[in-house]
């Protein structure tokens, strides 16, 4: 995945998310992914700008002039039905990479238990059973050796 897609996403996710809660224009969506990021997110309005044209082109979201003031007029956004569906793909795909990305790290870090994966077997879901890993070779199962009980649709491959 390149990085100009993973940030496009993430720009998508968020300008969606903003936009589920209420019509916006393009300063105030900036400063809520500042505000409501903590400052740990700072998006420019380029960046912002491009990413609702391009939700705007694949009808995901719309566009509408309001009057403000005596003279101005300010550019609204609105979420349409298709751009939330979009969002609901993101945010699963956001929630899925994270909590693999924890799970990969915790692992890492040397915590004492893998996260257990829901499996397939038969038609049905069944919880795989947690493995410990203390660390050495002689620990690692056959079963995690295998990659068994991995789920069988990864969020991403590449």
């Amino acid at each position: 995945m390149s990085k100009n897609l993973f940030f496009n996403s993430l720009s998508d996710m968020l300008i969606l998310s903003i936009l589920e809660k209420h019509d916006s224009y393009m300063y105030e969506i900036v400063k809520s992914v500042t505000d409501f990021s903590g400052g740990l997110l700072n998006i420019s309005q380029n960046t912002i700008y491009t990413a609702a044209y391009k939700l705007e082109n694949e009808g995901k979201i719309s566009e509408y002039s309001k009057l403000v003031g005596r003279k101005r007029t300010r550019v609204y956004y609105h979420l349409e039905p298709k751009g939330r569906e979009h969002l609901a793909e993101l945010l699963q795909n956001y929630k899925c990479t994270t909590e693999g990305i924890q799970n990969l790290l915790t692992v890492l870090a040397g915590i004492e238990t893998a996260p257990s994966y829901v499996k397939e077997v038969d038609g049905a879901s069944e919880q795989a059973v947690q493995e410990v890993y203390v660390g050495s070779e002689d620990a690692i199962s056959d079963k995690e050796k295998t990659g068994a009980g991995i789920p069988k649709n990864p969020c991403f491959s590449y």
